[in-house]
């Protein structure tokens, strides 16, 4: 099942140089605590701004249009079909992690959404592509505790695709 997750401020940003614009200690637990033991699928950029390495305990799918591209310990592939067929053939959880190019790609064919939704505004480069949010319906929403190490108002939210 394709799967996606992201953070994102008022303003739908998501990203500032290939790199989150904020420190939010508490999604990036979440965000491994629901992906691991799954499997990722992020772009080049994505994976080469969180150091060109793979996360521990979770299959990395890297997408390029470069087909010379190579990078250790994670699958390399080239198109959406090339990871639609690995996920069906996979059975498990295809999480699709960005960026926003990525999302836009993967978005029609994602079953469920993991947003966390930070209530602030922050600088960057990189937006999350405009969602028909008619097609999903919120499943759960939770605040996230604020303190000194998570200095913002934040929810976790999931989403479900609607039936049509």
């Amino acid at each position: 099942m394709l799967i996606a997750i992201w953070a994102q401020d008022k303003n739908g940003l998501i990203g500032k140089n290939n790199r989150l614009p904020w420190h939010l200690p508490n999604d990036l637990r979440f965000f491994k605590e629901t992906t691991i033991n799954h499997t990722l699928v992020m772009g080049r950029k994505t994976f080469e701004g969180m150091g060109g390495r793979p996360l521990p305990n979770r299959q990395t799918i890297v997408l390029t249009r470069d087909k010379d591209y190579q990078a250790e310990n994670v699958m390399i592939m080239h198109s959406l079909d090339e990871v639609l067929s690995y996920d069906q053939a996979n059975k498990g959880k295809t999480f699709i992690a960005g960026g926003s190019a990525i999302y836009t790609e993967f978005m029609p064919y994602c079953k469920k959404i993991y947003r966390t939704f930070i209530e602030d505004r922050f600088e960057g480069d990189a937006y999350f592509p405009e969602v028909s949010w008619n097609k999903w319906q919120l499943t759960e929403r939770k605040q996230g505790p604020k303190d000194e190490k998570n200095p913002y108002r934040y929810y976790f939210e999931t989403y479900e695709r609607a039936e049509s």
